[in-house]
């Protein structure tokens, strides 16, 4: 707009209209004489101002929901991963549950033992190395584990270290074909050799044929020179059946692992061998209760005996009994 006196004037005469209305607005109070104009002027504004508020209204939410987009995306986000964590924890909750069994039982067994072990997680099982039944863990050279060392678990004898790498190590499990333990029969002196069958029970030779083993015994591992490959007084199962007679030449027992070597999770490593013995304090007590057989192979001599003894005990024999009649005497 172009400055002119004219404009000027109109301003003043609109100040002044103003200022004379405010005047009249206050020194009237609750009988001012602009209250009549101002209620006709605000009846006729009324129905434009409540148009205007219907329009505004949905622009005005619409502008506020896109603005609340980004806050509400992120708090479903967050609700989200708090859901998925919760669920998370209530599958796990059982296997962390085993876990800290597992390892409880296994710090159980190199207690009593007195086996400084290192613990370690399975993280592969299957054949490799020229062996059929290998077992690789996360534990390496860095965390003091070297070859030709023991691995136990929980429940007994795992195997032994082959391999090792500065962060994993291949271990040997007990049960593979070319796996011969020294053994000892619980609360003896007696030795044996112990072979692993794979999926099949061990087969525990006696050293001395003439002794005698019977199902039932427990047996544990002799124990190498310096704990190498095996440490004494580990648990390795018990003897199920007895196939031969003492003083035979064959005289094998069938011995039931005490560990599911297809079900392995956590281990540990003994890096320390015991100073003493443990004999076989690391056996549980009471021994648990398993189910036996017995199969003994008779020699033919004390067969053909058997079998005579059998035949003259099941022919019947006849006994005849002579009758004696008394003649009256005339």
């Amino acid at each position: 707009m172009r400055d002119s006196r004219r404009t000027r004037l109109v301003l003043v005469v609109l100040l002044l209209v103003s200022l004379t209305l405010i005047t009249l607005d206050l020194r009237g109070g609750g009988s001012s004489p602009v209250d009549k104009p101002r209620s006709l002027v605000a009846s006729l504004f009324a129905p434009i101002e409540r148009g205007a508020a219907a329009i505004v209204r949905p622009v005005k939410g619409a502008i506020t929901a896109v603005g609340n987009v980004g806050r509400s995306q992120h708090k479903i986000d967050r609700l989200q991963a708090q859901n998925d964590t919760l669920e998370t924890q209530l599958r796990t909750q059982p296997y962390n549950a085993a876990r800290v069994a597992e390892l409880d039982a296994m710090l159980k067994v190199a207690g009593a033992g007195q086996y400084r072990t290192v613990p370690a997680q399975v993280i592969a099982v299957g054949p490799g190395q020229g062996f059929a039944w290998t077992a690789t863990i996360d534990v390496g050279s860095r965390d003091g584990v070297r070859p030709d060392q023991t691995v136990v678990n929980g429940q007994g004898l795992v195997g032994r270290v082959k391999r090792v790498t500065a962060t994993t190590a291949t271990v040997i499990l007990a049960n593979d074909p070319t796996t011969t333990i020294g053994a000892r029969v619980e609360g003896s002196l007696q030795l044996a050799l112990l072979t692993g069958h794979g999926m099949q029970p061990m087969q525990l030779a006696l050293l001395d044929p003439q002794k005698s083993v019977s199902p039932g015994d427990r047996i544990v591992t002799f124990g190498s020179t310096n704990g190498k490959p095996y440490v004494p007084g580990v648990p390795i199962g018990s003897v199920i059946a007895v196939r031969g007679t003492p003083g035979s030449l064959t005289r094998i027992a069938t011995v039931a692992p005490y560990v599911s070597y297809t079900a392995l999770d956590l281990v540990g490593v003994v890096i320390v061998p015991p100073r003493t013995n443990p004999r076989d304090s690391v056996l549980p007590h009471p021994a648990p209760t398993v189910t036996v057989t017995t199969t003994v192979t008779a020699s033919p001599q004390s067969t053909a005996t058997s079998k005579a003894h059998s035949s003259a005990s099941s022919t019947p024999t006849a006994h005849s009994t002579p009758t004696a009649r008394s003649t009256p005497t005339p």
